[in-house]
């Protein structure tokens, strides 16, 4: 699935299984035996910490185990990113490739961004009113349609510029209809106590189709024809239709309100009526509005007088992310989930200051990773928070307002940096960034109390939710 919705590579599902440890108990280890016969000696002990230490602080795959429509879902969203991010790197290509025109790449973005934010509202209304699995599975068929439009082009004699445009556009479109159903979708096939863990998962999915798929796609487009590249993510898209295709229903509330604009204003109104969720929304958007200086890559590889190291400084942010997701079994622990979202918040800005104060280009590459690392676990936290909380029947809707809340940051925080580098230079925009994104997130962390004081164990928005999925679960379990 689209780049919305993280998901595990199936390397990456082992490796979780595999660090997760040893499942049996202390007392159960301590009996095993020699090949002697005796039992194993005291060396064994550390072994059993360190074991349990891994067991602490890698991914909690407990939604994996537990939820078989889960399993589906990340399975076939894993198999489909590795291919849209193909693509991503193919399209761009292309459209150098036919043009040559830095403008006519640039304006891929613009195309994306404005259907975007448009169809995301509107998505977020429909996934309240339609079985949420039906539109994730239809959006995701438009998709292979697009991408096999994509694979036609490619084959002409003389491959047009114009349809990339359109499939670019109608594709963001049905990525906005599709993504808040994606992501409401988890809260009615995950228990309320793993949706962190599943969080972690699903953000596993993205870091690691963000790293694996550009890297064989940057192979494919200058190594054998396009047509390639876009017959792969077409394929990849058909297994996930298969998974998808098996899991079970997902109706909406039996009161659930026809799509509608007022619908949408309703949404907005409940969001801005909880301060909790507001701070995730605005804590975030100001992060990255302040301190996302991706757009001055190119020109930092030249300053660091290391233009090879241009692809590591994009990709180490996804490496910083991916580690943290690998690690982030301890998250299930945390409870008071606001100030969390502001800690990492402000590591962001740290890591990001330092990457302007830094001239060694390892030591940038690790602030960057520690940045990405620190936005990872901002993520996981705030989607947790909207997943606890957020009644169904304004899931959907709330996450159209999701949607927009962190896609339009980072893509204002790189014009603000590409503005402010052409006064200032492109260090001082870095630095500066990252010192306004600490001042910014620090000061919202101050004013908006409720959002710094949220406790999933006594927040009456979370208790309600847990109370309300605990009784549906109850009853599921009474009717066999």
């Amino acid at each position: 699935m689209e780049q919305g919705f993280p998901t595990c590579q199936v390397g990456g599902y082992w490796l979780a299984i595999i660090s997760a440890g040893d499942v049996r108990s202390p007392d159960v280890a301590d009996q095993r035996q020699s090949p002697m016969g005796g039992h194993q000696p005291e060396a064994s002990a550390p072994r059993r910490r360190l074991t349990a230490l891994a067991r602490h602080i890698a991914v909690d795959i407990g939604p994996l185990r537990s939820s078989r429509d889960f399993r589906l879902l990340i399975g076939g969203g894993a198999v489909s990113m590795f291919g849209s991010f193909i693509t991503f790197v193919a399209i761009p290509f292309q459209v150098k490739e036919l043009t040559g025109s830095y403008l006519a790449v640039g304006l891929l973005g613009a195309a994306e961004l404005v259907l975007l934010v448009g169809f995301g509202l509107w998505g977020g209304a429909l996934a309240d009113a339609v079985d949420r699995r039906k539109m994730v599975l239809g959006c995701e068929a438009g998709m292979c349609l697009l991408t096999c439009v994509l694979l036609v082009n490619s084959l002409l004699d003389e491959p047009q510029v114009w349809p990339l445009y359109v499939v670019v556009g109608l594709v963001a479109a049905l990525d906005g209809l599709q993504r808040p159903s994606l992501e409401a979708l988890i809260p009615r096939i995950v228990a309320h106590d793993q949706l962190a863990a599943a969080a972690a998962v699903s953000s596993f999915r993205w870091q690691a189709g963000s790293i694996l798929g550009p890297v064989v796609g940057g192979i494919l487009v200058v190594t054998a024809p396009l047509s390639v590249a876009y017959a792969i993510d077409a394929g990849t898209f058909l297994i996930c239709l298969i998974a998808l295709s098996m899991m079970r229903a997902v109706p909406p509330p039996v009161d659930a309100e026809r799509p509608s604009v007022r619908g949408i204003l309703a949404g907005l109104r409940y969001a801005m009526s909880r301060t909790e969720l507001v701070g995730t929304y605005v804590v975030d958007m100001a992060a990255m509005f302040f301190a996302m200086p991706i757009a001055l890559f190119p020109f930092l590889a030249d300053e660091l007088g290391t233009p090879w190291a241009l692809g590591m400084l994009y990709a180490a942010g996804q490496v910083g992310a991916l580690a943290a997701t690998l690690t982030s079994g301890w998250t299930s622990q945390v409870h008071r989930h606001g100030k969390a979202i502001v800690y990492a918040a402000l590591a962001w800005g740290a890591a990001i200051a330092a990457v302007g104060l830094t001239r060694n280009v390892w030591l940038v590459l690790f602030f960057l990773a520690v940045a990405g690392g620190a936005d990872m676990i901002s993520g996981l936290f705030r989607s947790t928070i909207w997943n606890q909380t957020i009644p169904d029947e304004y899931r959907g809707r709330l996450a159209g307002i999701e949607l927009l809340s962190y896609s339009s940051g980072p893509l204002l925080g790189q014009a603000r940096a590409g503005g402010v580098a052409s006064f200032i230079g492109v260090r001082p925009s870095i630095v500066s960034g990252g010192l306004m994104c600490i001042a910014s997130v620090t000061a919202l962390g101050a004013g908006l109390p409720r959002f710094w004081t949220y406790d999933d164990r006594t927040n009456v928005h979370a208790v309600r939710q847990r109370d309300l999925r605990a009784a549906a679960a109850a009853v599921a379990v009474a009717d066999g």
